[in-house]
């Protein structure tokens, strides 16, 4: 493959976030931060309290319906994923980012849909979640979530989705630890020589 469709899926991927570029050392996949860890919690808290508010207000009967029956799937796949391999966990949280997405394609808002899938906050998640080694969850715990969106007012489903998007924070947050070095960054050979023997002759 040539260097200008690898650079292209590297910017991409810089963009989503995933990546992260520095001028004479290279590319790596971006290490997550406390901040940044918080920072996409927060985000994700904001897009998708929105979502379940309008979903509350304006969602019909069959999408709430369709909703409650994802979200009992989807906890029988949490259930019977432990000790399941990568390929399958992936599948079952791929399944969960279509569940939270229908949220608000079922308000029928396609932008804050568009933004919450932009912005990649579930993937994120899951890439917290496997850090921390996060591989349970409460019984019905999606379900539950449904129920509060579908039957409840606007105000109960803004907390419910408030309380079920800040479960487990404080557990990934603790299990990632930034780097000793302090940023992780390798300097190539030639670059490190070229840099001693500058402080050397300095």
């Amino acid at each position: 493959m040539s260097f200008v469709p690898i650079s292209e899926a590297l910017q991409h991927l810089e963009i989503d976030g995933l990546v992260e570029s520095k001028p004479r050392v290279g590319t790596r996949v971006r290490i997550p931060t406390p901040q940044g860890i918080r920072e996409r919690y927060m985000l994700r808290e904001a897009l998708e309290t929105q979502a379940a508010r309008l979903f509350a207000e304006s969602g019909d009967r069959r999408g709430k319906e369709d909703l409650c029956r994802t979200g009992r799937q989807l906890d029988q796949l949490y259930a019977s994923s432990a000790g399941a391999d990568d390929e399958f966990l992936f599948s079952v949280h791929s399944y969960h980012m279509r569940f939270h997405l229908r949220i608000a394609e079922i308000a029928g808002y396609g932008l804050l849909r568009d933004a919450i899938e932009r912005e990649q906050v579930l993937i994120f998640n899951w890439l917290f979640d496997t850090a921390a080694q996060r591989r349970s969850l409460p019984p019905n715990f999606h379900y539950e979530l449904a129920i509060a969106l579908s039957k409840g007012t606007v105000e109960d489903a803004d907390a419910a989705m408030r309380t079920h998007v800040r479960y487990g924070m404080k557990e990934v947050l603790d299990a990632i630890r930034p780097p000793e070095d302090g940023n992780g960054w390798r300097v190539p050979r030639k670059l490190g020589r070229r840099s001693a023997a500058m402080s050397e002759s300095g």
